[in-house]
């Protein structure tokens, strides 16, 4: 009997939460503040444009011309290597037993071409004495043509034996020419970015360029001197002039900044490839990629670092009022 007051004490206090929920789902969420406030451009007039920062030489992805486990890795992140230096080796065990097996064959040619020379003046001498006989009667004639015919086999077996040697030192060539690209060599002077191989990898051929999600086995560049790739949007190419100027902020940080110097422009639009990682970003734009360059000194920075750039441009001319009034329709 006493439960019946209380019914109305709960309903009144279950309607009061439901308010006061509904009331604290409706209030904005606050916006979190900036870690780091964004840059500003310094142009009254400009194009944006993200940046990445890249070797002068580009980013040179080194891949093996063979496939193999990898023998021995010469070369660790950031080491300065020049032309030529060995950066790592594909195993050579198969073709060194070749390499033997092909010089051995070498010197069974070089003997047969001792022994056809061998028979070779052989046949030479006997055709010779058969010749210097002067009674005719002593040797037939069938036997001095077979002592010829016996003299142009042997020069036959000799331009064979010869034959033989040739192509056995081209087979040596040809198997050193094996032993020496399973040798990646730096195609060039720079220093070494990233390695993504070991000792005792398996190293595929031909994924140099880390297609089909399969990394680079070596990233190499020379940072002597940095370039900023920039993806100018297809919206502002026209506005884009190569001889403004040009200022680099370094992302996460707008007290770090350097001017830039236009290096030269890849005159083809391509589809954008290089992502901010800005949920409002458009990847269905193409863009016009300009590269600039910039002294290391000035400012410290990765390959691969991202930078907001801004390229200054001439602000359109101000329409007067006689002009707009024309342009209306």
């Amino acid at each position: 009997m006493q439960i019946k007051p209380l019914l109305p004490i709960l309903a009144a206090s279950g309607f009061a939460l439901g308010i006061f929920t509904v009331i604290q789902g409706n209030k904005p969420t606050p916006v979190a503040p900036a870690v780091t406030q964004p840059a500003e451009a310094p142009f009254r007039a400009y194009i944006a444009g993200a940046g990445i920062v890249e070797a002068k030489t580009r980013n040179i992805a080194i891949g093996s011309a063979l496939p193999g486990l990898v023998k021995t890795l010469d070369v660790k992140v950031g080491d300065h290597v020049r032309m030529g230096d060995l950066l790592f080796t594909i195993d050579d065990r198969d073709a060194l037993a070749l390499l033997e097996m092909r010089q051995a064959d070498l010197q069974r040619a070089k003997a047969g071409l001792a022994e056809a020379n061998a028979t070779l003046n052989e046949a030479r001498t006997l055709l010779r004495l058969a010749e210097s006989v002067t009674d005719r009667r002593a040797i037939s004639v069938e036997d001095l043509e077979q002592r010829r015919n016996n003299v142009q086999i042997s020069q036959a077996r000799v331009l064979t034996a010869s034959a033989q040697i040739r192509q056995a030192e081209s087979q040596i060539g040809s198997t050193l020419t094996l032993l020496e690209r399973l040798k990646v060599r730096a195609p060039m002077e720079g220093e070494i970015l990233q390695a993504n191989l070991r000792p005792g990898e398996f190293a595929q051929s031909g994924n140099g360029s880390g297609t089909q999600g399969n990394p680079p086995l070596l990233v190499m560049g020379n940072l002597d001197q940095l370039h900023v790739r920039v993806d100018i949007d297809e919206n502002d190419v026209w506005r884009f002039q190569p001889s403004g100027r040009a200022v680099a902020y370094l992302r996460g940080n707008r007290d770090l900044s350097t001017p830039l110097n236009l290096a030269y422009v890849e005159p083809y639009v391509i589809p954008k490839r290089s992502l901010t990682g800005d949920s409002t970003e458009r990847v269905d734009t193409r863009v016009l990629q300009a590269l600039y360059e910039y002294d290391p000194k000035q400012l410290q920075a990765y390959v691969g670092q991202q930078m907001d750039v801004f390229i200054e441009v001439q602000p359109p001319p101000a329409r007067s009022d006689t002009a707009a009034a024309a342009a209306r329709p």
